[in-house]
């Protein structure tokens, strides 16, 4: 039984599902575990509230390919699926929980298959808005542009302001610009995730696939 009822062809990144407000929001992401590449987050705004969890998803094949982005009462906000084949290592985002027959409302894809590369994020109920993303999410550096090439998001490294000194790449900073829905901005962090951790060289260490 599909969860929502929302028409999944009227969704917009401009705030439908997620936190979307006037002003710029600013989001602290942690990941749960520091036993696989990438096995979970949680999500807190500016005064420490939780805003979306991802539980552990581990090594097991069956948790790489398909991630629910939830709220913190457990209630599913996305759902992202890897499809396979894919020589472009694409993804694709459904609304709430994925049922079966129902149809992806965002994909996302590296630019390229050849060297590194931006990916494209395309909306496919709304054909007029694209997304770029560009950067080195290893290195928790990169940006969500439009189609008018405008930053809507950034992913930054976080400084601990008592110290002023640098955090490790387990938390990390997500900020959105007015307007932006920040269930759909984690949702692409959950596709990040995965395609940095199949990213390995000849000695098991993360490459930068994003540039």
């Amino acid at each position: 039984m599909k969860v929502s009822s929302i028409d999944d062809s009227l969704f917009s990144c401009k705030g439908l599902v997620g936190s979307s407000t006037t002003t710029t929001t600013h989001f602290t992401v942690m990941k749960t575990s520091l036993f696989f590449a990438g096995d979970g987050f949680t999500v807190y705004d500016c005064k420490g509230k939780l805003v979306f969890r991802v539980d552990s998803y581990g090594p097991d094949s069956r948790y790489r390919d398909e991630l629910v982005l939830m709220d913190p009462h457990g209630r599913c906000l996305f759902t992202v699926r890897r499809k396979r084949p894919s020589l472009h290592q694409r993804w694709e985002g459904y609304l709430r929980e994925r049922i079966n027959g129902q149809k992806p409302i965002f994909g996302v894809r590296r630019s390229s298959i050849i060297g590194r590369s931006s990916f494209t994020v395309e909306m496919y109920g709304n054909p007029g808005e694209e997304y770029q993303i560009e950067g080195c999410f290893g290195q928790r550096l990169c940006t969500v542009l439009n189609v008018k090439k405008e930053p809507v998001a950034t992913i930054r490294r976080k400084v601990d302001a008592s110290t002023n000194v640098l955090l490790g790449k387990d938390v990390f900073s997500l900020s959105l610009n007015p307007g932006f829905d920040g269930a759909f901005a984690m949702a692409l962090v959950l596709v990040l995730d995965r395609i940095n951790g199949e990213g390995v060289d000849s000695s098991g260490n993360p490459e930068q696939i994003l540039d």
